[in-house]
């Protein structure tokens, strides 16, 4: 059983940056993968970024490529995602997912997620 906590989100204006994080409880949170979500009002979950256990492998949608970074600290339970260059766009409920797999490959789709966060606000205004 894991839980998790996301954390960091907040209101802030076009073009700042925001570090999110993904608390988790459990010892062996270091074999799980983890990923980012976001929803925002109206519209679909989406993926926007995942990591494998160990951070050798990520995964980032094209909307955040170049401006997001996942990354993990298997020793605090934690995992983060850098938001920078934020876009009115990005506003939305950001998520963190959580699934036992200690392998490469890095989950992109909500199904393939075993344990959820409540969410954190993102609000970007222009």
């Amino acid at each position: 059983q894991v839980q998790l906590v996301e954390s960091g989100g907040g209101l802030v204006q076009a073009g700042d940056s925001l570090r999110l994080a993904c608390a988790a409880s459990g010892r062996t949170f270091s074999r799980y993968a983890v990923g980012w979500f976001r929803q925002a009002p109206g519209k679909e979950r989406e993926s926007i970024a995942g990591i494998n256990w160990s951070g050798g492998s990520t995964y980032y949608a094209d909307s955040v490529k170049g401006r997001f970074t996942i990354s993990r600290d298997n020793a605090k339970n934690t995992v983060y995602l850098q938001l920078n260059s934020l876009k009115p766009e990005d506003t939305a409920v950001y998520y963190c997912a959580a699934v036992y797999y200690s392998g490469d490959y890095v989950y992109t789709n909500a199904r393939d997620y075993r344990y959820w966060g409540q969410g954190t606000q993102v609000t970007v205004s222009s």
